[in-house]
């Protein structure tokens, strides 16, 4: 139990949420700028990259950079709240979810083509719909929270139950982190090593979009059906149960 707490202090307490969100702002700032100087090098011939990218074009495509950097921030938030509050730990994932659709926004606004056909236009199309997304999916998640504001709070009569349900939820946040970095630096490595080894070309942008997050959703997609099944032990009530089985499907 002190070995738990301990690794709990080191990794998901308030202090390192603080400290991780500090360190990603300052690499997000710094990633815009490199990504900016980069594109510049390159629409002015200044230096020649050997690789070809719609992310290498315009300078709107650098806002993508410090937005991934976010977003990784953001799934730290999504392991940090998960054994404090079931409710914030669905609002994250739909957080992430309407944040890799606006970052990809940015980089389908510097490709636009502003005509009278724009329905015509694959790319133009694209955007609209993911634009109408993201609108959709702010609301939802206002509304969400907007709701569980509203829910009281009364004293559980089972206490201890629920502290064990606690203490499941924070060994499950502490074996996600390992995975999480685990994964985040296999993905990376191997980005890196294919630019590097196989070919001149970045890898194409729907690729880009969903490195990291195909491997790290479908984690998460397992671990909702554990805390599923686990939450059998410590509730009875039909309607949570059928709640938490809506939460499980509206991630997959």
């Amino acid at each position: 139990m002190n070995l738990l707490n301990k690794l709990y202090q080191i990794f998901l307490s308030e202090y390192a949420k603080r400290r991780i969100e500090k360190t990603i702002l300052y690499v997000a700032l710094i990633g815009f700028f490199i990504h900016l100087i980069l594109i510049y090098l390159s629409k002015f011939s200044i230096v020649n990259f050997h690789l070809e990218s719609e992310l290498l074009k315009n300078p709107i495509s650098a806002i993508y950079t410090p937005f991934s950097f976010i977003l990784i921030y953001e799934v730290f938030l999504l392991i940090y709240y998960l054994p404090k509050s079931f409710t914030t730990y669905i609002t994250k994932q739909y957080e992430i979810i309407t944040l890799i659709i606006i970052r990809k926004l940015f980089k389908d606004l510097s490709a636009l083509e502003l005509t009278s056909n724009w329905f015509d236009i694959k790319g133009d199309l694209q955007f609209t719909y993911d634009i109408s997304a993201s609108i959709i999916l702010f609301y939802l998640i206002f509304q969400f929270e907007k709701q569980g504001r509203q829910k009281p709070h009364p004293q559980n009569e089972n206490e201890p139950r629920i502290e064990r349900f606690i203490l499941t939820k924070r060994i499950i946040a502490l074996v996600l982190v390992p995975i999480f970095f685990s994964l985040a630096s296999i993905t990376l490595f191997n980005w890196v090593s294919d630019i590097s080894f196989t070919s001149n070309n970045l890898p194409g942008f729907e690729t880009i979009n969903g490195l990291f997050f195909d491997q790290f959703f479908t984690v998460l997609i397992l671990v909702d059906v554990v805390l599923l099944l686990i939450s059998f032990f410590y509730t009875d009530k039909f309607h949570k149960i059928i709640r938490n089985s809506g939460f499980v499907v509206s991630t997959i």
